[in-house]
């Protein structure tokens, strides 16, 4: 075996471990969708069953910064591990190789993204996330406001500091988002 083709399989390798860790990371982030789901579920139940819990929807923000913000974290790596694969690997297994045309061997790295209805299904993905995340977290401080107009100073404050937080979030969520197409 020659060295190009011992390169040649440590590259291919590099890929399958890359995509394994990216089909997991896939996994964990939808998965984080559910949970959330589940944990409003909980806690809004809670609050309302009882007028002294109001206090429990200023738990809602911190399950939305959270579990949101690592829904962007493994989304944004998701993506990351698709731009190596597509701008590093494939230079690289060309650069050591006599492969000019990698469509053939990493032809799905390149042919996703170039779907003509990707940048609407993106926008729709970040409609969703934009809702679970961040929305629900400012439909929980809005009603908290309301059902308990005259919260101790400390609980306002943390109230103003989790919508800052949520705003925050937001603009992170669409920084993030990987609305791009093609290549």
């Amino acid at each position: 075996m020659s060295d190009k083709d011992q390169f040649l399989e440590v590259l291919l390798a590099e890929y399958d471990k890359l995509k394994s860790e990216q089909a997991q990371r896939i996994g964990f982030r939808d998965n984080l969708l559910y949970v959330t789901l589940g944990l409003f579920a909980t806690i809004i139940s809670f609050a309302v069953s009882n007028a002294s819990n109001y206090y429990a929807l200023l738990v809602v923000p911190w399950v939305c910064l959270i579990l949101g913000w690592t829904y962007v974290v493994n989304d944004e790596k998701i993506s990351a591990i698709g731009r190596y694969i597509r701008y590093k690997l494939v230079d690289k297994v060309k650069e050591h190789t006599d492969y000019a045309d990698l469509e053939t061997l990493f032809g799905w790295e390149i042919a996703h993204r170039d779907d003509k209805h990707r940048k609407r299904r993106k926008i729709q993905q970040l409609i969703v996330d934009e809702i679970t995340f961040v929305a629900s977290g400012l439909i929980a401080l809005g009603a908290f406001w309301f059902l308990v107009p005259n919260s101790p100073i400390g609980v306002t404050i943390l109230s103003w500091i989790e919508l800052l937080l949520l705003i925050v979030l937001g603009i992170e969520t669409y920084i993030y988002a990987d609305l791009g197409k093609g290549r």
